[in-house]
Parts: structure tokens; C-alpha cells; sequence
């Protein structure tokens, strides 16, 4: 539950809804606050053509980040304040969000990094219904940054994270630069979890499972040198949000790269267990006895646990079905497996065992392979079914 001290006692909200309502989350930002929203103001009042409202979020300051925020409220026209007695960037947007009357809601970090000339650029296609969402990126092409290589190559390879483990499509989560129309924010807020970084993320995730258009603006970005953000705690919590994320979508087939790695993991767990059943049974079978029935019982296993893990299948339907194509496959496997051990035969009537082994060992990684390209195209097809976009509310 949010705790806060003067929630909902605006400090001069404009009377009549605005175009787009920014909102500025703070936190212990005293000494930048009045210079930066000052600025944004004049930048408004001569160069933005839409009816604005600037509304400061000040979550949990320790300093005179409130008492600025008041004075300016009170000093600037279509200036609001609102206080929450908790942090979050997170918490603020989605206090003040929720309770807007504007048409697109849009945020800014009080440092303003982005050129404010990518404004328009941001929330014209929101305001016209081309797009649901727009984001300012720093990794598109056209984007100008100046930053240090340690940010640089955090954020990048924070967004390789997202694009690998969650299969997103968009460019640079985290840039203090996003708007949404505020429909599409009724929908998408009661769904986002978390109050803190994160928020950013999970909120563009969810729109893009939800089919929404996000529209990406290159910007010119430069560093603010005195950031208070924990890069490690940070860190921490987006991983913890990427894995809850990632869990979340679990419910649906996962990513083809997460496909890969879990069959990779079964496939390697298989092979182990193959080896050790064939070295088992060849004492009292012949090779290619031992060989097939060490597959065999491999197979059924591999199949059991890559309909579970790897293609997310749950429940007895089609279970049986599914193992009859398992050993189809199986077939194929074997016939790899066996052309390999009487092709070694062939070439050396008494290879040793150990011989033996090595050869088969490689001909099942080879089997592996095949087998992963059957379950997913025959056995489990991939049956993502397409996004489902949100419905235009009715006028």
C-alpha cells in the first residue's frame, strides 16, 4: 500500500484536461529541481503546440525537494506537486498516471538528459492513435550519447539480457524518456508489479505481449555526472524482474533460445545417461542390443522431460501421442546411432569398446540435434498464438 503525506492535494492543478501531462519523479533533488523544471517550463510555454501540465512526483525526499515543489507549483502555471512518503519511480508514475485526466501521460528525469526537442517527436503519434506506447532510445540508430564506457556497457548489455531471455523487440528499456496514452495505461498499470526501475520494463514487456504498438524515438542523451542511482542494487532488482518476467511467460511456449538451452540441458543429462546404460548393458548384449535399449529408455525420458520443460506442455493430452511420435523419432535416432556403431565395425572389426562409446557418444550428440528440430517442428509445433490486441473503446 502506498504511504503518503499529502496524496491527491494537488498544488494547482490546471482547471481543464490537458494533451499530454508530464510527470518528473524526484527524490533528494533539491539543489537540480528548479533550475530543470523551469526550464521545461519555458521550453513548453514557446516551443510544444499541445496543452501540457507538468506534474512533480517527489517519492520520499529527506531534503527540500518538497518545499521546492511546492514553491514552483505555486509560482509556475499547469505546475502540479504531489508527494509519496515511499520511494520508487515506479510508485510515483503509477500514482500520478492512475489518477490523470490527460490524454497521453508521459515522464522525464529531473536531469534532463534528452534534448527536450525530442518531445514532439514522442507523444505526436500517441496523440494521433498511431502508436500506444513511445519510448526514447539511446541504442537506435540516429540516437546521440555522451556517457561514460561503464554505463554504456551496462545498458547494452542489459538490453542483450531482455532481447535473449524475454524476447523483446524494443531498443533501450530504461531511458528516462516514455509516454503512453492514458487508455492504454488503464489497461497496462493494475498489471506492473513493481514500484521501483524496474517499472519501465515490465510496463513495455506486458504492452508488447499485449500486441500494443511501441514507437521508438532516437535521442540525443548526455550523461548526468552526479546520478544518485545504485548501479548494483539496480542491477540486482532488474535481474529479479527479468526472472519473474521470464517465469510469467512460462505459461506459454517459451522463447525459441530458451527452448535451446533447456533441451541442450536435457540433451546433455540424456547422453550422460545413455553412456551410462549402454556401458551397463553391453556386458550382457551385443553393441547394438545395448545400444538400442539404452536409447530406448533414454528416449522415453528425454521425450517425458522435454514435453514438460523444454515445450511447456502440461497434463495427460495427448501424452500418449506424443510419445508415439517421441519414438518415431527415437527410430531415426537409433538408425543414426546404429549406422555409426556397423560403419565403425566395418572399418575396424575389433575397435574396442571404448572405441565404441566415443563413436556412438558423437552420433547421439548428432541424434541430439535432429531430435530437437523434430520435437519442435512435428512432436510439440510451437503454437504461440498471436497477441491479442487491445480493443478501441468505443466513443
Amino acid at each position: 500500500m502506498v504511504s503518503t503525506a499529502t496524496l491527491g492535494a494537488r498544488a494547482g492543478a490546471a482547471p481543464e484536461a490537458p494533451d499530454v501531462e508530464i510527470v518528473v519523479p524526484v527524490r533528494d533533488e533539491e539543489l537540480v529541481l528548479d533550475a530543470s523544471v523551469r526550464r521545461l517550463h519555458d521550453y513548453l510555454a514557446h516551443s510544444f503546440p499541445f496543452a501540457v501540465r507538468i506534474t512533480i512526483a517527489d517519492n520520499g525526499s529527506s531534503d527540500g525537494t518538497w518545499r521546492v515543489a511546492q514553491t514552483l507549483a505555486a509560482d509556475l502555471p499547469d505546475v502540479d506537486c504531489i508527494r509519496l512518503e515511499l520511494p520508487g519511480r515506479g510508485r510515483a508514475l503509477h500514482e500520478v498516471w492512475s489518477g490523470s485526466d490527460a490524454a497521453v501521460l508521459a515522464y522525464m528525469d529531473v536531469d534532463l538528459s534528452t534534448d527536450l526537442a525530442a518531445l514532439l517527436p514522442l507523444v505526436a503519434p500517441l496523440l494521433s492513435g498511431h502508436s500506444d506506447l513511445a519510448v526514447g532510445s539511446r541504442l537506435g540508430r540516429g540516437a546521440r550519447v555522451v556517457r561514460g564506457p561503464k554505463r554504456e556497457l551496462i545498458s547494452r548489455t542489459y538490453n542483450v539480457l531482455l532481447h535473449t531471455v524475454l524476447r523483446t523487440g524494443f531498443s533501450d528499456a530504461q531511458c528516462g524518456f516514455k509516454a503512453i496514452r492514458a487508455d492504454r495505461a488503464r489497461t497496462l498499470l493494475p498489471l506492473v508489479e513493481d514500484r521501483a526501475w524496474f517499472f519501465d520494463t515490465e510496463l513495455l514487456v506486458l504492452a508488447e505481449r499485449m500486441g500494443l504498438r511501441i514507437h521508438e524515438v532516437p535521442v540525443d542523451w548526455v550523461d548526468d555526472p552526479d546520478s544518485r542511482v545504485d548501479v548494483v542494487a539496480t542491477a540486482l532488482a532488474d535481474l529479479r524482474g527479468v526472472a519473474r518476467l521470464a517465469f510469467r511467460s512460462g505459461r506459454t511456449a517459451p522463447s525459441f533460445d530458451a527452448q535451446v538451452l533447456r533441451f541442450a540441458a536435457i540433451g546433455v543429462a540424456s547422453t550422460l545417461a545413455y553412456a551410462l546404460l549402454y556401458l551397463a548393458l553391453r556386458g550382457p548384449l551385443p553393441a547394438q542390443a545395448a545400444n538400442g535399449l539404452a536409447l530406448l529408455l533414454t528416449a522415453v525420458a528425454n521425450t517425458a522431460a522435454n514435453r514438460r520443460f523444454t515445450f511447456a506442455v502440461r497434463g495427460r493430452a495427448r501424452a500418449a501421442r506424443h510419445q508415439a511420435q517421441g519414438l518415431v523419432v527415437f527410430g531415426l535416432a537409433l538408425g543414426l546411432t546404429s549406422g555409426a556403431i556397423a560403419a565403425l565395425h566395418a572399418l575396424a572389426p575389433n575397435a574396442p569398446r571404448t572405441a565404441e562409446l566415443v563413436v556412438l557418444t558423437a552420433a547421439n550428440l548428432l541424434a541430439t540435434v535432429l531430435r530437437f528440430v523434430l520435437l519442435r517442428a512435428w512432436v510439440f509445433r510451437t503454437r504461440r498464438s498471436a497477441p491479442q490486441p487491445i480493443l478501441e473503446e468505443s466513443s
